[in-house]
């Protein structure tokens, strides 16, 4: 009995070894040109006064050139001064700002969508920043590919205190599972806080989008492409086209978005993404219940220690790759602590996930 948990959690070892070599696959790119290419940058936002003029400005600063591009501001059903102060902006050459047609996001981005002027579409959110080189590295990737979706880099702001410490290495084990999915031909999901795609492949997949589930526009369209023959989908692996996240101020706020994600899962169809789900999720478990009986029978102490040495090794593979590609190696002191009580976590955003009411943020 007590041997049958290693032999369950060894399928999380393996599947995860196979994303670390997806990982050291991984090559930087370099942009070479512009690509001439007209690309529509859109921005899906609702209440967010404080944000819009940091990544509004950001945007202007690009170094693109400013008739090659435009920016699309969607208001869905804002109560803030969200749309005036997106009206009221004019240092970008081509912006507009528009009221969504339905309600939601998803309903915000097929209004962006339609209205948008290039082939190009790349989507982020308001509370993002991004690099001058952010745009022309983009363009310059999809030029060279010819890929049908570009995944690129989403980093956390640094945040203080031990949570924030957490949530920053618990977010790049996150970009790590989706560059070396993508990277192996099997991408379980992307974020479309810094995501690009063509806007016949947008248009070509809008009803696979799940419009009755509040969030997950951007993995649906992935699993969505996915399933189509001969669709070219890539990780970009360029720091200059990485978008910095904000960091959510509060537990409640991390709980509530992690369980959003989650509350996706039941409408996942893509036989990656779901054997990964269950085999975490059993691993997880495993990590929860093996120590709770080891308060009566002591036996499953050493069980449970050798099942997380076993969780852990891949993902400190992982973690310390991403860390590292990322310049935030430092944060691989919080490790051991961010493992033990990783369950903890996966356990109560579970919960959020299926006992809490869905919105939009």
């Amino acid at each position: 009995m007590q041997w049958l948990v290693i032999i369950l959690v060894l399928p999380y070892f393996f599947l995860l070894l196979r994303v670390y070599r997806g990982l050291k696959k991984l090559k930087t790119y370099k942009p070479e040109n512009n690509g001439n290419q007209f690309v529509s940058v859109i921005i899906a936002c609702r209440n967010e006064q404080e944000h819009l003029p940091c990544i509004l400005n950001n945007l202007r600063e690009q170094i693109y050139p400013s008739e090659l591009f435009e920016v699309i501001i969607v208001d869905d059903n804002s109560t803030d001064s969200t749309f005036r102060i997106a009206s009221s902006f004019c240092e970008i050459k081509n912006i507009s700002v528009l009221k969504n047609n339905g309600r939601g996001k998803k309903a915000a981005l097929i209004t962006a969508v339609n209205a948008a002027k290039g082939s190009l579409i790349v989507t982020t959110d308001a509370d993002c920043i991004m690099q001058k080189e952010w745009l022309h590295t983009i363009s310059s990737f999809s030029h060279a590919s010819g890929t049908d979706m570009i995944v690129c880099p989403v980093m956390v702001a640094e945040s203080k205190g031990v949570f924030g410490r957490f949530a920053e290495l618990e977010f790049l084990g996150l970009q790590g599972v989706t560059a070396g999915t993508l990277a192996q031909g099997s991408g379980i999901m992307c974020n479309g806080a810094n995501l690009a795609f063509r806007k016949e492949t947008f248009l070509s997949n809008i009803n696979n989008l799940h419009p009755e589930i509040a969030s997950g526009d951007d993995v649906f369209l992935l699993h969505s492409l996915k399933k189509k023959r001969g669709s070219k989908i890539e990780w970009m692996e360029a720091m200059e086209a990485a978008v910095i996240t904000a960091s959510p101020l509060s537990t409640g706020k991390f709980f509530k978005q992690r369980g959003r994600w989650i509350s996706k899962a039941p409408a996942y169809k893509d036989i990656n993404t779901i054997i990964m789900g269950i085999v975490t999720f059993v691993t997880i478990l495993l990590l929860i219940v093996s120590p709770a009986i080891a308060l009566f029978d002591i036996t499953f102490i050493y069980i449970y220690i050798v099942a997380l040495i076993i969780k852990s090794i891949p993902d400190y593979l992982i973690l310390d790759r991403t860390t590292t590609r990322y310049g935030k190696k430092k944060l691989m002191s919080w490790f051991i602590p961010s493992q033990v009580i990783y369950p903890l976590y996966v356990l109560i955003s579970v919960c959020y996930g299926f006992l809490l009411p869905r919105s939009w943020n």
